[in-house]
């Protein structure tokens, strides 16, 4: 088993399996353990939307039926307790994917998908546990788990995956999404042709190669499965990451191709 993978996860492929390029190649479709049967009524107002707008209405009525989240979060008085929100999560990454919104979506990867992130802050190797502890903290910081929040990213996952299938790609198994690296994440890489490389085990990437080249000295072309999705965007009315084209993936060992 690799390092980077735990022996359990939530979904029915091994996470040494799901981390592989065989994997990210054939783009079989993921499903988390129970989260579709356990909330029926929600995929039931989904198949009764017909249109993505209806779609988004139905899936955010029911997220603040079930979670008492507001879009808005505003407090009605000093006493209101905070409550965690994916939205406020999403935005957390998008201003920095290392500060604690980042690790609780790295926990929430590694708890369902089995897949350890390999990058929090500086570099995370099992032969070191003090580089651990930043990451295991914010990952584990109660203000975020007040709300169930790891149960409103399987919701959030689930609720993307179905209208992709069903408004955006219908058929299609991958999309090309590109990623700024740099000269530190290139090291290894060799510019001039397809290679392996390990993508964090959640990251952002974006459709447009421009974009990709604000966040990094090297642009890659990466054949990414749409079952590997968590968040697109541009995709709803409802955008809380920084990057028009964001594309938030869970990673693993991709083929990636350099760009001139």
């Amino acid at each position: 088993m690799t390092p980077r993978a735990h022996p359990t996860n939530l979904i029915e492929f091994t996470a040494d399996f799901l981390s592989s390029p065989d994997f990210n190649a054939a783009g079989a479709r993921i499903e988390i353990t129970n989260v579709r049967s356990f909330n029926r009524d929600l995929f039931a107002m989904l198949d009764d939307s017909p249109t993505l707008a209806d779609a988004e209405r139905a899936f955010m009525l029911y997220m603040n039926a079930l979670f008492a989240i507001d879009v808005e979060q505003a407090p009605t008085s000093a006493r209101t307790p905070f409550r965690s929100c994916f939205l406020k999560l999403l935005q957390g990454w998008g201003f920095d994917s290392n500060g604690p919104e980042g690790a609780v979506m790295k926990g929430w990867v590694e708890s369902r998908f089995g897949l350890r992130p390999s990058y929090h802050k500086h570099p995370l190797d099992r032969d070191d546990p003090t580089a651990w502890g930043p990451y295991l903290k914010e990952k584990m910081d109660s203000r975020f788990h007040s709300n169930s929040i790891y149960s409103q990213l399987d919701l959030l996952y689930e609720f993307i995956q179905y209208i992709l299938r069903r408004f955006i790609y219908q058929d299609r198994t991958h999309i090309t999404v590109y990623r700024g690296l740099n000269l530190c994440e290139a090291t290894h890489l060799n510019r001039k042709a397809c290679c392996l490389m390990w993508l964090n085990n959640c990251v952002s990437t974006s459709t447009d190669p421009d974009v990709a080249g604000c966040f990094g000295d090297i642009i890659v072309k990466i054949r990414a499965p749409v079952s590997k999705i968590l968040f697109v965007n541009n995709l709803l009315s409802i955008r809380p990451l920084r990057g028009e084209g964001e594309v938030l993936l869970i990673g693993g060992d991709f083929w990636v191709t350099p760009q001139s």
